[in-house]
């Protein structure tokens, strides 16, 4: 074992040590825990939010939107399909067509966003669809001859829809009669209601037939945009530019990145502010290690005199100190480390604290820790602790045998 080593064990386990420097000492570690575990959990949180929506939003988005801005729509839009499915990268092509009308029933009524589907394309494509918990996603007409919609369970729980109900949509697209343009209303028949997890897509959403929403809108066989689903979605904009290369002038692209970019910008803002802040815990902990260290060279100043009068370098007194301080780091970012770690898959796991929905997207705290903040966290901590030791083990180095022993 080497000289400075031994003589920072003995230091940090001394039976001899005055209680307030053990107390002293405690609370260093406790802080650099405290600090370790909170900043764990905070980051966790960060990137479980950030994972959760990416994950959700893909999964009812498409990764890559094709459209003909100031045209009336895309009219051959199943040969352009087809062709532009052979792009490399590409998974699946699927066509839609939005709108935006009135929901009325009951004596309720409210806006949304219908989305006309091919609905064996969507299938293969769209993640609600699979998560009907209500009724099912068949939108074949009824015996009446009405067209079926299926809508999201938020919005069916604030308008009290129950699968099988009648709904009239109401587009602000009218038809001109003689009394002036008059809009275009339909009923459907609820045929299904489904739950993304997802708050703004159940909230406000439907999906009916690309054919009934065409008839609600007053156009003919056009749709709005052609939605691409691609193997990695984080080479979206590669993607994107091969596209609008292949479909020719008159198209543009967007991509997910760009649709969305505000929230995850916001997203990740946030992570590095939390990071900053909380982060302040593991720099006062390294000030309560500089002041153990500084009270433990003044309580040892003799012994540290004999050391050197005996041969000890300033060096190896030096070190022994900076070692004392590095372990006070290490023990207390592994004990921060293990319980932020649990305390961040336990409530992932098991959910354990709520969220509302209508505020943050999703019902519960999403909780994902991640080993590379996890080694940068630890990284950090560990450079405080060595930090704080430097100041007091200067000082110890440079004590003068001669002064403290001149008088023993």
């Amino acid at each position: 074992m080497k000289f400075e080593w031994l003589v920072a064990r003995r230091y940090l386990r001394s039976p001899h040590k005055p209680a307030v420097l053990r107390l002293v000492t405690l609370l260093s570690v406790v802080g650099v825990a405290a600090g370790v575990a909170t900043l764990v959990i905070a980051l966790a949180m960060n990137t479980g939010f950030g994972h959760t929506i990416q994950d959700r939003l893909l999964g009812v988005s498409a990764h890559v939107n094709l459209t003909r801005p100031g045209e009336e729509g895309i009219s051959d839009y199943m040969t352009l399909g087809e062709r532009l499915a052979k792009t490399p990268g590409v998974r699946s092509v699927a066509p839609a067509i939005y709108l935006t009308v009135l929901l009325s029933t009951g004596g309720k009524a409210r806006g949304v966003e219908v989305k006309g589907i091919d609905p064996e394309l969507e299938r293969r494509t769209d993640e609600a669809l699979h998560h009907v918990v209500s009724g099912a996603a068949d939108f074949s007409k009824d015996a009446d001859g009405f067209d079926s919609i299926v809508i999201g369970k938020m919005m069916a729980d604030d308008l009290g829809i129950h699968a099988g109900d009648y709904v009239t949509l109401t587009s602000p697209q009218g038809r001109l009669t003689p009394f002036g343009m008059v809009p275009r209303s339909r009923r459907f028949r609820v045929a299904g209601i489904f739950d993304s997890g997802f708050y703004d897509y159940d909230y406000n959403w439907a999906f009916a037939t690309i054919p009934a929403v065409q008839g609600l809108a007053g156009v003919g066989d056009v749709i709005s945009v052609l939605e691409f689903r691609i193997a990695d979605v984080d080479r979206a904009a590669d993607v994107a530019r091969a596209i609008g290369d292949a479909a020719g002038s008159g198209f543009a692209t967007t991509t997910w990145q760009q649709e969305n970019r505000a929230l995850f910008r916001a997203l990740k803002l946030e992570k590095l502010v939390t990071a900053i802040f909380i982060g302040l815990i593991t720099f006062v902990a390294g000030l309560n290690i500089l002041v153990v260290l500084s009270m433990t060279v003044t309580d040892r100043a003799r012994d540290i005199a004999v050391l050197m009068s005996m041969g000890a370098y300033r060096a190896q007194v030096r070190n022994a100190f900076m070692l004392q301080g590095l372990a006070i780091g290490v023990v207390g970012t592994a004990v921060g480390l293990a319980i932020g770690g649990a305390f961040a898959w336990a409530a992932g796991t098991y959910r354990l604290i709520p969220l509302d929905p209508q505020v943050y997207s999703v019902p519960f705290v999403p909780f994902q820790a991640s080993v590379f903040d996890a080694v940068r966290i630890a990284l950090a901590a560990l450079a405080i602790s060595v930090a704080a030791t430097l100041i007091p083990a200067r000082a110890a180095a440079r004590i003068l045998p001669v002064d403290i022993l001149r008088y023993e």
